[in-house]
């Protein structure tokens, strides 16, 4: 285990970037590793864990996220202080997913989007998730943890027919280190617009980047029912607006529906 702190230098600046990174060989999980950190001791802001291999990854709804030994990004960062209320739950989920999208397009990664709620996608290939689990203490302060998972050198997937990597599309190695940082840099850049309650900016750039936005699709309800419709937006509380055959707009939780493409 490796620990360090980082400070990010913009145009011969340094900006006020202070964080603790906790490197690891291995670990079962980095968001669980993270939660028994923050229930032992007093983490820091932006304290982030890093692991080579993690045997018991995790995404939503109890998906499994594999990985090969040293190939991809795993990482999990800490942030507390920021939202003020639970209304503002997914601004956050929003500045991540646009943290790692902006990280994926300055490193020219061809056609992506963001898939509600937050998987990165390369055409219709996941290329990195997000799994953000937050906890209120009694003092009704929030504490989050980000759970980032991006394929970044592993070039084949074989249980896993809808993944890919930046390599495999690009044909290029990608150090991880360097994408680490640049994701730090954009998470704490994203969090200090809902800090200073900007979060209007994040909420534009993610429909102007959501998947399949305004494209006539198939989905899947909760009951195992077929419908058409289109991706009209995600409300504020994190649900999928959907305009349906009968000309309704309907709202959908992450349990309640599922894309067919």
């Amino acid at each position: 285990m490796f620990i360090f702190d980082a400070y990010v230098f913009l145009n011969g600046i340094i900006l006020n970037f202070f964080m603790k990174i906790i490197k690891l060989n291995a670990t079962e999980s980095t968001n669980d590793f993270l939660k028994t950190l923050s229930r032992n001791e007093v983490v820091e802001n932006y304290t982030t864990i890093v692991a080579l291999n993690q045997t018991k990854g995790k995404g939503q709804m109890g998906s499994i996220w594999e990985s090969e030994i040293g190939k991809n990004l795993i990482m999990s960062t800490f942030t507390k202080n920021l939202l003020s209320n639970v209304d503002e739950i997914f601004h956050l989920n929003v500045a991540v997913s646009l943290a790692v999208f902006n990280v994926l397009e300055e490193l020219s990664i061809p056609n992506i989007k963001i898939k509600w709620p937050n998987d990165i996608m390369s055409d219709n290939k996941k290329i990195a998730g997000i799994l953000i689990e937050n906890s209120i203490k009694s003092d009704s302060k929030i504490e989050s943890i980000i759970g980032i998972g991006v394929n970044v050198n592993q070039k084949f997937f074989d249980n896993f027919i809808n993944a890919s990597s930046l390599s495999a599309i690009t044909n290029l190695e990608f150090d991880l280190d360097t994408i680490l940082d640049r994701i730090l840099f954009q998470i704490k850049k994203n969090c200090i617009l809902i800090s200073t309650n900007k979060s209007d900016i994040l909420w534009k750039n993610y429909h102007n980047n959501l998947f399949k936005e305004g494209v006539p699709m198939a989905f899947e309800d909760d009951f195992k029912n077929k419908f058409m419709g289109i991706i009209y937006g995600v409300s504020t509380e994190g649900k999928l607006q959907v305009l349906t055959q009968d000309d309704s707009i309907k709202f959908f939780g992450i349990k309640q529906i599922k894309m067919l493409y």
